[in-house]
């Protein structure tokens, strides 16, 4: 079994992760003549494929050549978001006077200790992904470097796993810009950010995306002195641009100094300090860090597989090709998750692996542009959306109407002392279908599904108006939303009409 490269100042914590994502006595188990499924990466879409594929009956081959549980587990939503939480803490600490008229006592961020929580946390999650787990659920599970022998036969670690079906789950890595000096200074990615035990004093947060952001705000408020330095115009250029514009002042009022529209142009090693020239509207300046996170997106896992054998059609830039129900050039393998789709979330990753159960073992016909797909910006506020956003209306002639309720008019949100936010919803003009709906509020990730639940069932505005809501949730600006949809049907002719009615039966 390949060796792999262990984190620097490993950790009690560190020694639990690896021994369930990576046991290092593991021995691969001796293949099956012929699987019904081989599934090839254990990330998110991995995991999901082999696990509900053997709950089915099917016999199930898992391969992964790094840690079980992925990006998301390893280096991605897992510790970023034990991370966030701990900076949150400290702000909500910090903000004490706002709610009780007094300071706490003072007490500096322990940087060093959120990031052992962190590590703790991950371990104990870990888990769930675990090669045992799944050896318990009946996979086959196999450590080692998988690649396709020919267009049935996948090999690791000198066995041959023969398959009716696969499914490629190989994910995405952070990509690497082409930044002069940039290797030589020495950088951080979300794969290496997590070593850290010391807070760097200075940080340079390379991507105004939502990594950038995320993870800009959480070193902030442990402590750091944050620049980020994004080549877009706007901050999350996906996002509805009120939406972004919070976001940004809420960056600003945590010390961070944005420079947008900036390009990174040198990195530079003097003294121990790493110097970046970063150059907007052809003015060069020039910012001394201790260290540089990069965040400029991601890069599809196709290298090393020899998908040419099994006569798969990928690139290196938009990763494995495939059609509407996930199928890659070779008819008996499919792709899920972060190597064949543009939008890289980690719920899309299982909702992908289940359209390839169906599809690969049960000649289903799931597509994957069937998917009402939401997401979020784990930042404070937190940033959510679903379905299509202004711009995409006009672009597709849907005539729309949009209802707006500002979260300083929902109770909860100002008894929290958390006004700073809205509900945004598109409905077709006309009608209570809903279009697309996009949050900003401290909870909004929490807040978007019950859109994402209503759109799906096709359940419209007026309909989500009668829904009884908790009093006093943030949830009840969606509520509200639906009151403004109602108060428009209420035409002069109605109105009219129902002056009428009272007076007369008074």
């Amino acid at each position: 079994m390949a060796e792999i490269e262990r984190p620097m100042n490993e950790t009690a914590y560190d020694a639990k992760l690896l021994a369930n994502v990576r046991p290092a006595d593991w021995t691969n188990p001796q293949p099956a003549p012929s699987y019904n499924l081989v599934v090839l990466g254990a990330g998110t879409a991995g995991l999901v494929a082999a696990a509900g594929a053997a709950a089915l009956g099917a016999r199930v081959a898992l391969v992964e050549k790094n840690l079980m549980g992925g990006d998301c587990l390893n280096f991605g939503c897992v510790p970023s978001k034990a991370l966030l939480r701990a900076a949150h803490f400290y702000t909500d600490l910090h903000h004490a006077p706002r709610f009780t008229g007094r300071a706490p006592v003072h007490s500096e961020p322990d940087f060093a200790g959120a990031m052992e929580r962190m590590r703790r946390l991950r371990a104990h999650i870990s888990r769930h992904d675990s090669a045992k787990r799944f050896q318990a659920l009946g996979v086959d599970v196999f450590l080692g470097n998988g690649t396709f022998a020919d267009r049935r036969t996948i090999e690791v670690a000198g066995a041959s796993l023969r398959f009716q079906k696969a499914v490629i789950a190989t994910g995405s890595r952070a990509a690497h810009p082409p930044i002069e000096g940039l290797a030589a200074a020495g950088f951080l990615t979300n794969e290496t950010v997590f070593n850290l035990t010391e807070r760097p004093r200075r940080l340079l947060v390379v991507g105004g995306g939502p990594l950038g952001c995320e993870m800009a705000q959480a070193f902030a408020r442990l402590g750091s002195e944050v620049v980020i330095a994004g080549r877009e115009r706007y901050f999350l250029p996906d996002e509805e641009r009120d939406a972004a514009e919070i976001l940004a002042d809420a960056l600003r009022r945590d010390g961070i100094e944005v420079r947008l529209n900036t390009e990174v142009t040198r990195v530079t090693l003097r003294d121990g300090e790493k110097h970046v020239c970063l150059v907007n509207d052809n003015q060069e300046t020039t910012v001394a860090v201790d260290e540089i996170l990069v965040g400029v997106g991601r890069a599809p896992n196709v290298e090393g597989l020899n998908l040419e054998a099994a006569g798969v059609e990928y690139d290196h830039e938009h990763g494995v090709r495939v059609n509407d129900y996930l199928q890659t050039s070779n008819r008996r393998i499919y792709a899920a998750g972060d190597v064949a789709l543009e939008r890289k979330f980690t719920h899309m990753a299982d909702a992908t692996a289940r359209i390839v159960i169906q599809n690969a073992l049960f000649w289903g016909r799931k597509k994957l542009s069937a998917l009402t797909i939401p997401w979020c910006t784990y930042t404070d506020p937190e940033i959510a959306h679903v379905g299509l956003h202004v711009a995409e209306c006009r672009e597709r002639g849907f005539p729309l109407k949009t209802f707006t309720v500002p979260m300083s008019d929902v109770d909860r949100a100002v008894l929290d002392g958390e006004e700073g936010g809205f509900v945004k919803i598109h409905v077709r003009d006309g009608t209570d279908t809903i279009l697309g709906a996009t949050i900003v509020a401290r909870h909004a990730g929490e807040m978007i599904n019950e859109i994402s639940v209503a759109m799906v069932a096709g359940i419209g505005l007026k309909t989500v108006s009668r829904v009884i809501h908790s009093y006093p949730t943030q949830a009840e600006a969606i509520r509200k939303a639906g009151d403004a949809y109602n108060r428009t049907r209420l035409t002069p002719v109605l109105k009219s009409l129902s002056r009428r009615w009272l007076a007369w039966s008074r």
